[in-house]
């Protein structure tokens, strides 16, 4: 079903609230169908001091969903037959490590099944580069000091390649150093000959220097302890694990030759056999949103997004954050591009996906209704005559009851047990004690039970 009319209002309500609530200062969204942009929007700041407003055109990081194109270089590479996705690693880069004993191969990488949890040394260097407190340096420039960084993890790893799924950045360093490798051209510049250039995204880079001239960029923001937005500097020199600076113009004609198999009009990127095997499920996730997604090569796969297929990626470099998703089925996708950490594009990009499929994401997407409730719990509660009172609030996924006083106090997170329509039930531990905490809605009040006590929201 073709996203028209009142489903646009719907979209476009929901991006703002999810904005104003979560202190967002930008986005920039973009709907795909049969190759066309049908809709593109941008919402608030991409520069809150400098009143700039976000356009479909700003440039954003993208994140991880750099991946992707690094997945999709290596498949073009195949293609070409300078490798295969079976090698094993150590035949092009000189990585020593055996996890259980066996040898890597390149769709571990591929697929975070290398056996190797995340050693986060792009976490580290995002988090110093914007300077964050109690942060860690980590001087990585070049793939000689990632793989001087990675001499030791072998004894970090905990299972064989192929048998678990651990993101980890720094295989996808180790495969931009293969790309560099095997076809003679500097990582950056393979995708630019071999995806950009071709697909006219000729607004997405790596470089500052090439964002600086273009001008159209999203300042990117951090959110502080105290809830206000301070501009940081953008964490440049990530390559092939999350470095491309894109927007949704040209992220569109991405989406569009994905779902179309690696054409888009008459260029061909890759065969339908590269991305159909990108887009095949190696793993599935140990923690999981819907039934059975799990990931590809470069790609994350639900299986049954209400009843569809739905492929994509999500990205952060704290400052930035962005999704793009694609039902191929339905030859229709989305990209959401964010200037902040605050709300999660990935929610936005599924509202609009099933908007588009003709659903209810209120009714329909989980995390969406249990989103709405907890928001709807926060606040003053009190007891009988205003006897004592505590603060539900929320700090991103969890909400926690607090009490605040001169010399008394606590801030204990509530997990959620259930989440119903009305009746939402919580606990608390204490003391090896696992204490439940209910909440009742009503058409007057949301009154809460907590130990011997029956509070009722204020405000």
């Amino acid at each position: 079903m073709l996203l028209l009319g009142d489903a646009f209002g719907r979209l476009e309500s929901f991006v703002f609230d999810r904005m104003s609530r979560h202190k967002v200062p930008g986005i920039s969204i973009a709907i795909v169908r049969d190759g066309s942009i049908i809709y593109s929007r941008g919402f608030g700041f991409r520069d809150y001091e400098k009143g700039l407003p976000a356009m479909p055109s700003t440039i954003y990081g993208v994140g991880s969903i750099t991946k992707s194109f690094t997945s999709l270089s290596i498949m073009i590479l195949e293609e070409d037959g300078r490798l295969s996705i079976d090698d094993y690693v150590d035949s092009y880069i000189p990585l020593s490590i055996r996890p259980g004993g066996e040898r890597i191969r390149i769709w571990h990488l591929m697929s975070h099944t290398s056996g190797i949890p995340a050693l986060a040394y792009a976490e580290a260097y995002i988090r110093s580069y914007i300077g964050e407190e109690d942060s860690t340096w980590i001087p990585i420039s070049s793939y000689e000091d990632l793989l001087t960084f990675m001499a030791e993890a072998e004894s970090w790893a905990v299972s064989k390649p192929g048998e678990r799924y651990f993101y980890l950045n720094e295989g996808y360093v180790l495969l931009g150093m293969i790309i560099e490798k095997v076809s003679g051209m500097r990582y950056v510049d393979f995708v630019k000959r071999r995806i950009l250039e071709p697909l006219g995204m000729m607004r997405s880079f790596f470089s500052r220097d090439d964002v600086e001239r273009d001008g159209d960029f999203a300042s990117p923001y951090a959110i502080d302890r105290d809830g206000r937005l301070v501009k940081t500097p953008f964490p440049y020199g990530i390559t092939s694990d999350g470095g491309l600076l894109s927007n949704c113009i040209d992220m569109s004609r991405y989406i569009s030759m994905l779902i179309n198999r690696g054409r888009i009009g008459d260029v061909e990127i890759s065969s339908r056999r590269s991305i159909e095997e990108m887009e095949r499920i190696r793993i599935t996730y140990p923690y999981t949103q819907f039934n059975g997604e799990g990931y590809g090569l470069g790609l994350r796969i639900i299986p049954s997004f209400l009843g569809k297929k739905l492929v994509g990626h999500g990205g952060s470099l704290l400052v930035h954050t962005a999704y793009m998703g694609y039902i191929p089925e339905e030859r229709f996708g989305v990209v959401v591009l964010e200037n902040s950490p605050g709300y999660l594009p990935a929610n936005i990009g599924m509202y609009a996906l099933a908007l588009m499929l003709g659903r209810d994401p209120e009714r329909d997407l989980e995390f969406i209704r249990i989103d709405r409730v907890l928001d709807k719990l926060v606040g003053l509660y009190e007891t009988y005559r205003s006897t004592t009172r505590v603060r539900i609030e929320r700090k991103g996924s969890l909400l926690y009851i607090i009490s605040r006083g001169k010399y008394t106090g606590y801030e204990i997170p509530l997990v959620p047990s259930s989440i119903g329509d009305r009746e939402h039930e919580f606990f608390v531990f204490d003391m090896g004690r696992r204490i439940p905490v209910y909440f009742r809605e009503t058409n007057k009040e949301v009154e809460m039970i907590y130990e011997r006590y029956k509070y009722t929201k204020k405000a």
